[in-house]
């Protein structure tokens, strides 16, 4: 029997202005999908605390242990109404927003004067399969300058020295909650409409871990 394909799904905990993070429950209502293309695929998860440390220290012990074909990483982007899947990370860290630790950066970039890193052409098929759900679903250049970019830029690095391939970042906004509507009066996306979209991205992922498994 050939060995199961493994996938990663990630999030984060609370941090400084967001007490309440949704990628937790996404993550967790992921990771317990019953689907027959599933069947020979073993899913597992981690919520990073939101300080850079901790970054730095799991995230290559759980690629160590879980050793993931594939890794899909979610978080938060509380001032965007929409589903964004970032194509790449950028040489940034912000100077100004501290981490859960209350721990700041003292340089603005991660590695030096290093360019900017793409994830890959897999995004576009991510996004697609995203919007096939009916969810406003765009691509993004800019992860932003902190713990989410951050991830991201050492989710690449891991990727390039060894690590999975298949790596993808997804920006989710915040949800609907009490009937909550955004600035603009439409409603806010919800956790089922979230829950549908990252399952489409989920199943496009395991599609693409199969191939490159074959190919």
């Amino acid at each position: 029997m050939s060995q199961k394909l493994r996938v990663l799904l990630t999030g984060f905990g609370p941090f400084p202005g967001a007490p309440y993070n949704p990628t937790q429950p996404l993550v967790a209502r992921l990771a317990r999908l019953r689907r027959p293309a599933l069947d020979d695929v073993e899913l597992a998860t981690h919520i990073f605390p939101v300080t850079y440390a901790a970054v730095d220290r799991q995230l290559p012990e759980v690629l160590a242990a879980q050793k993931p074909d594939a890794l899909l990483m979610f978080g938060l982007a509380a001032r965007t109404s929409y589903l964004r899947i970032e194509t790449r990370a950028r040489n940034a860290v912000t100077l100004l927003w501290p981490d859960a630790a209350n721990t700041r950066s003292s340089k603005r970039g991660i590695a030096g004067h290093a360019d900017a890193m793409l994830f890959g052409p897999h995004t576009a098929r991510l996004l697609r399969a995203a919007r096939l759900t009916g969810i406003d679903a765009r691509a993004s250049r800019d992860a932003g300058a902190y713990l989410c970019n951050y991830l991201s830029w050492r989710a690449i690095e891991n990727a390039r020295d060894g690590g999975p391939r298949l790596a993808a970042f997804i920006h989710i906004p915040l949800l609907a909650r009490s009937g909550a509507v955004r600035l603009k009066g439409a409603p806010r996306i919800t956790l089922e409409e979230l829950v549908d979209a990252g399952e489409a991205m989920l199943m496009e992922m395991v599609r693409l871990a199969r191939k490159a498994r074959t190919s």
